[in-house]
């Protein structure tokens, strides 16, 4: 099974390093997690119809990590 996330990501960053036109890169890391965790954990609890057990579970993540991420991204 190929990686299209992952290729996407590859595609995604080095279109942002070559758009950067000399500036500075910084946290590139947070930028990459936040940009990839809030669509992530909305189709998730949608695929879960609202269910944070069962979302957690699918994540592979404790129910109140998920009750923590949700609230960072205002999705609770």
């Amino acid at each position: 099974m190929s990686n299209d996330i992952g290729d996407c990501i590859r595609r995604n960053l080095n279109r942002y390093f070559r758009d950067l036109d000399g500036e500075t890169p910084h946290a590139i890391y947070d930028m990459v997690l936040a940009s990839v965790e809030q669509p992530m954990l909305e189709i998730v609890m949608k695929q879960a119809q609202g269910n944070q057990t069962v979302a957690a579970e699918m994540l592979g993540i404790s129910r109140s990590t998920l009750r923590r991420k949700l609230a960072e991204h205002n999705l609770s």
